[in-house]
């Protein structure tokens, strides 16, 4: 390998796909095989995996679906944010609207993507988020840009009777992922409290938190809110009618 092709392999775009179902996984790697300026280098099937990975091969990019096992990608997200790690993040999912995007760029994602992408589409943003950029519903933007999107639609969707605006879209704890989690699957204040071994109140007070923030009324709702955004999952034996 002469200097030349040995610098072009270092330029490669390396890329960590996390996502549960492998025909999808594997229709990322096909599309992205085809690019010479990107390289899948690793695989995740769980959120977990995903820190993990981010960790130990610091991809330029990792494709993160929100829907995943044990720890969703948006928890993934937010913890990769708060350790400052370099790897950009692309949020991949199948449920697409403007308050799910904007808790995906609040959280920490550097773009937003839909599972249908166009891997053509796909490959660019990739190339955008690896030279960071930021790209939102198809705009590609910097930094400060992003910050100016950011606030501007937390106003229009808050609305200007709301004072706790920025409250609305904080991302929810990993302990309040654990109880909505726990809420979807059927169990009572005091079932979480005995499976967390908190108090009642304190379940009560996190349970308060989980509907502020997802502006919702009641535990039903939340659980149907956060299923329908693929952040918990829906156990086979449960219903949201047992909420």
């Amino acid at each position: 390998m002469n200097s030349r092709d040995e610098h072009r392999k270092q330029q490669k775009i390396s890329i960590l796909i996390v996502d549960d179902h492998p025909m999808f996984r594997d229709g990322l790697q096909q599309a992205l095989g085809l690019e010479e300026d990107v390289q899948v280098i690793g695989y995740g099937e769980t959120g977990e995996a995903a820190l993990r990975l981010v960790r130990e091969l610091e991809p330029s990019v990792v494709l993160l679906d929100i829907n995943l096992p044990l720890i969703n990608g948006m928890q993934v997200a937010r913890q990769l944010k708060a350790e400052r790690v370099k790897t950009a993040i692309i949020m991949l999912t199948a449920y697409h609207d403007e308050e799910q995007v904007l808790h995906a760029m609040r959280t920490g994602a550097a773009a937003y993507c839909s599972k249908d992408i166009t891997p053509d589409d796909l490959v660019q943003i990739i190339r955008d988020v690896a030279n960071g950029r930021f790209v939102v519903n198809g705009e590609r933007m910097d930094e400060r840009q992003l910050e100016e999107w950011i606030q501007s639609s937390v106003e229009a969707m808050s609305g200007p009777y709301i004072v706790d605006a920025d409250d609305h879209f904080i991302p929810l704890s990993h302990r309040e992922m654990e109880i909505l989690q726990f809420v979807t699957d059927g169990m009572s204040n005091k079932e979480i409290a005995v499976k967390l071994n908190i108090s009642q109140q304190t379940v009560k007070n996190h349970m308060t938190s989980i509907l502020k923030k997802l502006n919702v009324e009641d535990r039903t709702q939340a659980a149907v809110n956060a299923i329908r955004r693929g952040w918990v999952r829906l156990k086979n034996n449960t219903s949201t009618n047992n909420l």
